[in-house]
Formats: structure tokens, sequence, C-alpha cells
């Protein structure tokens, strides 16, 4: 988690904001290469002099020629609104309800409406505040979302190396049939070298498992393996689990 020092007395040290403003532009540009022309010098400056909030540089990326020539003008309308989830709320979206909600929200009401419905909602406020710049959250399971939110969140992000170039969107079948949504090696030539790892997944058992129930279990399994594990945790009784 990357945030801008709340104390008032000590001025943040340049390497601070660098890091803190590379990982801004990583987190809400997926991973995108970035010029130096490309840099958004005078809200970075803003941001050094404490005159805006990470939050508000996150909506001024956000909302800049650069996010929509990589992200708006040649994808898909559902491509466009499954990266916001990722890149705004570090999650996918849930299910249809909210991909319909946020369709109607840019026909209505435009692309500014749609970026500050994220940055604005109550969800990233009570994740992210003013000062921590968003990040990928739903790797563990968490209160409130669905444990098909971790599979999902696994085919949105696809190692360090990947960005979100792809125009296609990656989940709108699965959500809007309401199916689970399985997990995918990447493709052949792909930068991403998951398939040569293995993964180490932490279960929390439920109480009702007898045998399970006086601590956690640690699972090391290979990449093809990693979909049937998981949901052999959840039918067992998993309560929380987390990949790395």
């Amino acid at each position: 988690m990357i945030h801008l020092p709340l104390n008032c007395v000590r001025t943040p040290a340049k390497s601070e904001l660098q890091t803190l403003i590379r990982a801004v532009y990583k987190q809400v540009l997926g991973n995108a290469h970035l010029l130096e022309s490309e840099r958004l010098a005078s809200a970075e400056s803003q941001l050094r002099d404490r005159k805006i909030s990470v939050r508000e540089f996150v909506n001024t990326v956000a909302k800049s020629e650069l996010y929509q020539s990589l992200f708006f003008n040649s994808s898909s309308q559902y491509r466009f609104i499954e990266l916001n989830f990722k890149h705004l709320l570090g999650r996918p979206p849930a299910d249809r309800a909210e991909i319909s909600e946020h369709v109607r929200i840019y026909n209505e009401q435009g692309y500014d409406a749609e970026i500050d419905s994220y940055i604005d909602s109550n969800e990233y406020q009570q994740n992210f505040g003013e000062n921590i710049v968003p990040y990928v959250r739903s790797t563990s399971s968490q209160i409130g979302i669905k444990n098909v939110t971790f599979n999902r969140t696994f085919s949105l992000v696809r190692g360090f190396a990947s960005s979100d170039s792809d125009r296609k969107a990656k989940l709108i079948g699965d959500i809007g049939s309401n199916l689970p949504t399985s997990i995918k090696a990447p493709a052949a030539g792909s930068s991403v070298s998951s398939t040569d790892k293995r993964f180490l997944i932490k279960t929390v058992k439920g109480a009702g498992n007898l045998r399970t129930r006086l601590g956690n279990l640690e699972y090391i399994v290979n990449y093809n393996q990693l979909s049937g594990q998981v949901q052999n945790i959840h039918r067992t009784g998993g309560k929380n689990y987390q990949y790395h």
C-alpha cells in the first residue's frame, strides 16, 4: 500500500513523491509504458505542493487524453468499464447490475461522470481515502465480496510484466450469463511466465469442518492446478484465501 504521508510537520521526500506518482501511473494506466512527454506535469506539481490529494491526482490521470486513448477510444464499452473497476477500485465488476449502471451513467452523463462515479464513491473512500494509491485488493477474499471475484481478478491481473492493452472485454460473457470464471493460463508467447511458477494459497477453514478447525491450511500448487484447488477450497468450507 502506497500513500502520501499525512504528517503535516514533515514534508514528503522527493523520492517518496516520485514513488507515489509512479505507483499512480502504473495502477491507473494498467502498467502501460509512459513517455516523459505524456506525464501530467501540472498535476504532478500540484500533488508535490499538496494542492491536490492523491485521489484528485488519480481522477486527473483517469480523465486525461492518455487514459482515453489507451482504454476508451478503441476499446469496447464493456472493456472500458471492467478496466475502470480494476484501475480505480482495485477489483473486477461484481455482476450485470454494476455493468449496466455504469453503461447508464456514461450514456446519460458522459465520460467525466463515469470516472467520478468510481472515485467519488463510498467504496473508494473507505478503501483508499484521499491519500492512498488504489491497488488490486481482491486477490484475497473480503467481507462483502463474492469468492468468484478472486478468479475474475486473476483474469484481469496477469502479472507484473503484463499490460491492459488488449481491447477485448475479459469478463462480460461470464458476468452476463452469471457464470463462474475459470483461471486460464496466459496465451503462448505472452511476456508473463506465470505458468512456470508455483503458487502458495493460504486458507482459513470453516468451523464446521472438524478435521481442520484448529488452524489455517496452505497449499503449494502448479499454475494448471490453481483453479481446481481454489474450487476445492470453496467446496470444503474455506472462508478466506490468497495466492502468492
